[in-house]
């Protein structure tokens, strides 16, 4: 499938069907094509949109999870949407939380998969071999269960980026933004459903703290993916839609 990507008013972001809308972000190494799957599986009844996360056009100084948070709402005013379904893996789980909290009475629901926003075995941080192809394609591979999962385009394209010095500098700055903004006393304060989907296999937002999130958000419900690492809607995607489609089934 070919994801087209519209551009207005300096935004751009995929949108594809119509009815109740399914926003989704994804994660700091992510992109609009990790989604693919998703969006096939459910444009036929919802509207499916998907921004591309400006974390490399924020200006250094403000690289961070809560200028993503206030570009998203920017956004969501943007396309007015409203009472509608947020998704989020990884880093965009965890800029779907700080949304959240400001603005609970916009959301329908919320769905995590893989988020940060409580502790992870960060990708960012550091880059000691980024000029090493082997090194990136091996902390590519640590992203999933299956290490075939990690195309050569997708870790060509993490490679490129980690060797880009400005970005780099940015994806540092913004995995430690992630880091210090520890979200744990603010989930109890998240009265909406909140669906929790995750890879039995995640080494990078493990098990256990899929489990932490259940224990801390007041209506919470978590399905597991087993086989399955940090991106299951890239590694799991017939599992991940069907466990997704459970979830919205039961919000009506």
């Amino acid at each position: 499938m070919e994801l087209t990507i519209k551009e207005d008013k300096g935004y751009k972001y995929i949108d594809e069907g119509e009815g109740e809308v399914l926003l989704m972000l994804h994660g700091l190494m992510g992109a609009l094509s990790n989604w693919e799957e998703t969006v096939e599986g459910f444009k036929g009844g919802y509207r499916v949109i998907i921004p591309m996360l400006p974390i490399y056009e924020l200006p250094i100084l403000s690289t961070g999870i809560k200028s993503l948070a206030n570009w998203l709402e920017k956004f969501v005013n943007h396309l007015k949407l409203n009472d509608f379904v947020l998704v989020g893996n990884s880093l965009g789980g965890h800029i779907a939380l700080m949304y959240v909290v400001a603005h609970q009475k916009k959301i329908k629901a919320l769905v995590l998969a893989g988020s940060s926003g409580l502790y992870e075995n960060s990708f960012g941080g550091s880059f000691p071999r980024r000029e090493s192809y082997d090194f990136i394609k091996e902390r590519v591979e640590f992203t999933f269960y299956a290490p075939e999962t990690a195309t050569k385009e997708l870790v060509d394209e993490v490679f490129a980026t980690v060797n880009n010095k400005e970005r780099v500098i940015k994806t540092i700055a913004m995995a430690k933004s992630a880091i210090r903004h520890n979200m744990a006393k603010e989930l109890p304060n998240i009265k909406i459903r909140v669906g929790l989907i995750w890879g039995k296999n995640d080494k990078i937002t493990p098990p256990d703290v899929a489990e932490e999130f259940l224990q801390l958000l007041p209506n919470a419900s978590l399905t597991w993916i087993d086989q399955c690492g940090h991106a299951p809607m890239m590694e799991q995607p017939k599992e991940f839609n069907s466990h997704l489609k459970l979830f919205l089934d039961t919000l009506i």
